[in-house]
């Protein structure tokens, strides 16, 4: 076997001789997108032809199994693969001839995405790619189509057909840009025709397609090919003076780890919000050497002006980026928001201009016209999506395209789509019915939402009750363990997305866990900004946090007992809304803060003085806090009765106590969970509902508080306390 230096050789001959045909094509999948070299997130797709019963006449026939649309290669199941009748596809070659001959190619491109469903072979529901016709018209049984950058590099050069032919000495033909679709499949047949000894074809623009009768050998062609465009851009590279010279030199110097992270989150809050103007958007922050070596070039302005190159590029980072002409060596941040505005009105209307240039008849209207990738020299890149998972690609893609830049450079002069090309395939009519059959959004998607005091209880519970909703959590406990805790468990469920290199904070998904200690200002802006590296900012805080401290032995509390009761369950929440709002005005978007108080608030009861004091100050923080944080912010609160079971606030001492205080039966030996049952359940007998109170039951009052539901409520305290008369207002 070769030596690879610029792809991974995974094949294991063991394993692949395990699988039936169908799992082999599986198999080869994922080993290709297992090396992001190879090909990008959801990019690609592979096809193998195979000999199947048909389930009607029970003869043999020829399917051809190809990844359908949607799905990642890295992770591609045998779900994600279409299968279709070979022959039917062939015939449809006439259909589409027939339509090309009146004049009809256009509509006819589209209509043939439809006619695919005729070709399906055994029910399968899998909707078959637009790249479909590529596989099926191409000889191979085996066929690859990949997007490694080192071959989108020489794709994307100004004189790509000469160096195809040069660089691969003949073994690779070249089609020019088409869209993908039937015509460029039946170009790429007409070449197999005429040059039959060819097994792989540089797409213009695009990326390239291989093929062979047996597998293992179409996965080691298509990895030589990249091989040898890899090998070829680094040694021409080098020869141009490598990393020191990439993309004409350095023009700024990167601002040290600490400022620049000091800048991100002194700028990120406002951007968020400028950028959010119509839907909300999650950031992904990326500052690593690779990242950074570009925004500081010389060639940075050029090149991010001309945009990106390969389709499946521009479909995540648009047509280009925004590029901020901003020197980190002689002006502030306050002079980096400026420019940024100035920046980002004139790409809005750049934006306009493309599209009412580039409009078809029955273009869908106009989308976003705000960025979702933003340069600035000296700190980095910013991505943006719709939730962490799209941001994280968005700037994967972004790389990519750096990195197409860097090798077209490198071997001859790098060229962007046409703007026409690059409008109709954005605004593909095909592309907006997939838009528009997607599932709509969750009700709190787009949302990033801090709970603090989520390692337990209540807080923990409320964590896990928001997500599901579609919202970004970010779990805050003093005990860090605790909250990274609760965060593994919601990334455990719903996975942790593809990672970019760049600030640590950044590379997190729908959960992260972080300290923060809400009597300590120092401590909340510190997570605040933290949470802003992470996401580009927040939407939403609900404080759950709060402590009972119990009398000693002479029935009194200890003044710094008092003094801490306070300190947690009223200045807290007033150091977390004050900090908060500092951010919440930079943004500009409406959001929410939900505090705790307690039913207690409205009920004395001997032996809690503290707690039940502090809870009625809270109370009326809510109303304080809703008056100063209007009308951006509305402010919330929830009283809870006496949550037993789940809460930290009842250790097995506390509950014991209570036993005794209360003269119910227990014993020293009783495990804890028994304990914590009688007294839930003494507790639930004082209500009119008669039924225990669950942090679940909390949960609920502050998902609908941080979502819009209440949309004009503000002010007020939501008990949630199985009905505890003695706390009716009076």
């Amino acid at each position: 076997m070769s030596s690879y230096k610029y792809v991974s050789h995974l094949w294991n001959d063991a394993e692949a001789a395990k699988l039936d045909a169908v799992g082999r094509l599986v198999y080869r999948s994922n080993k290709l997108g297992a090396d992001q070299r190879i090909t990008n997130t959801g990019g690609g797709n592979t096809s193998s032809k195979v000999v199947e019963k048909d389930p009607l006449t029970g003869q043999d026939t020829l399917v051809l199994w190809v990844k359908g649309s949607g799905g990642d290669l890295r992770t591609s199941n045998r779900e994600n693969f279409s299968s279709l009748y070979q022959d039917k596809l062939i015939g449809l070659q006439r259909s589409y001839a027939a339509r090309a001959d009146k004049g009809l190619k256009a509509p006819a491109e589209d209509d043939m995405v439809g006619m695919y469903n005729h070709a399906t072979f055994n029910l399968n529901p899998r909707a078959s790619s637009i790249d479909t016709p590529l596989h099926s018209f191409l000889p191979g049984k085996h066929v690859d189509h990949m997007h490694p950058n080192a071959i989108i590099s020489i794709a994307a050069s100004k004189h790509c057909q000469a160096l195809t032919q040069s660089i691969f000495a003949g073994k690779m033909a070249y089609v020019p840009w088409m869209r993908p679709g039937f015509e460029l499949g039946l170009a790429m047949q007409e070449i197999s025709r005429q040059q039959p000894a060819i097994k792989a074809i540089m797409m213009g623009q695009h990326g390239f397609i291989s093929w062979d009768d047996e597998d293992k050998a179409c996965y080691e062609l298509t990895l030589a090919m990249i091989e040898q465009a890899g090998a070829t851009i680094e040694a021409k590279y080098q020869a141009k003076g490598g990393d020191a010279k990439a993309f004409g030199g350095a023009l700024y110097q990167t601002l040290e780890p600490a400022q620049r992270h000091a800048t991100f989150a002194a700028i990120l809050p406002w951007l968020r919000g400028q950028v959010s103007k119509e839907k909300r958007f999650i950031g992904t922050i990326q500052d690593d050497e690779k990242i950074l070596r570009f925004v500081n070039s010389m060639d940075a302005p050029r090149l991010a002006e001309l945009g990106t190159s390969c389709p499946d590029h521009f479909l995540r980072t648009k047509i280009k980026p925004l590029y901020v002409h901003w020197n980190p060596q002689s002006e502030d941040a306050a002079a980096l928001k400026t420019k940024l505005a100035a920046a980002l009105e004139q790409y809005r209307k750049d934006y306009a201009t493309y599209y009412n240039a580039c409009k078809r008849p029955n273009s869908p209207a106009m989308r976003d016209p705000n960025p979702t990738v933003v340069l600035i020299p000296g700190l980095g890149m910013i991505a943006w999506g719709k939730d962490k998972s799209e941001s994280r690609v968005t700037a994967e893609f972004y790389n990519c395209a750096v990195e197409v830049m860097r090798g077209a450079e490198a071997i001859d002069e790098y060229i962007a789509l046409p703007q026409q090309e690059a409008f109709d395939i954005e605004y593909w009519l095909l592309e907006e019915a997939k838009l528009k059959r997607m599932p709509a959004e969750k009700e709190l998607a787009r949302q990033v939402i801090i709970v603090v005091g989520a390692g337990s209880g209540i807080g923990k519970e409320t964590a896990h009750r928001l997500v599901k909703e579609g919202a970004h959590i970010v779990c805050v406990d003093k005990n860090v363990e605790a909250a990274q805790a609760t965060a593994k468990e919601i990334t455990d469920k719903l996975g942790n997305g593809i990672g970019v290199a760049g600030t640590g904070l950044s590379n997190c998904g729908p959960a992260i866990g972080l300290a923060g200690d809400i009597m300590d200002r120092a401590s909340i802006r510190m997570m605040l900004d933290q949470v802003v590296l992470a996401y580009g900012g927040f939407d939403s805080i609900c404080v759950t946090a709060g402590i009972f401290v119990s009398p000693d032995t002479t029935g009194h509390i200890p003044d710094d007992k008092w003094a801490l009761t306070f300190a947690l369950n009223v200045t807290g929440s007033y150091l977390v809304a004050d900090e908060a709002f500092k951010t919440w005005k930079e943004q500009g978007l409406r959001g929410n803060l939900v505090l705790t108080t307690s039913a207690n608030a409205a009920v004395a009861k001997k032996g809690s003085v503290a707690y039940d004091t502090s809870k009625a100050a809270a109370n009326h923080l809510v109303r304080e806090m809703a008056m100063e944080l209007s009308p951006l912010i509305r402010v919330n609160g929830v009283a809870p009765a006496t949550v037993v079971q789940g809460s930290a606030m009842f250790p097995r001492d506390r509950v014991i106590a209570s036993l005794a205080k209360y003269g119910i039966p227990y014993t020293d030996d009783e495990a804890t969970d028994s304990l914590t049952t009688k007294l839930s359940h003494f507790y639930a007998d004082r209500t009119l509902t008669k039924n225990p109170i669950t942090p679940g039951d909390q949960a609920e009052a502050y998902f609908l508080l941080v979502t819009n539901r209440l949309s004009k409520t503000t002010g007020q305290v939501i008990t949630v306390d199985g009905g505890l008369h003695e706390a009716f207002l009076r």
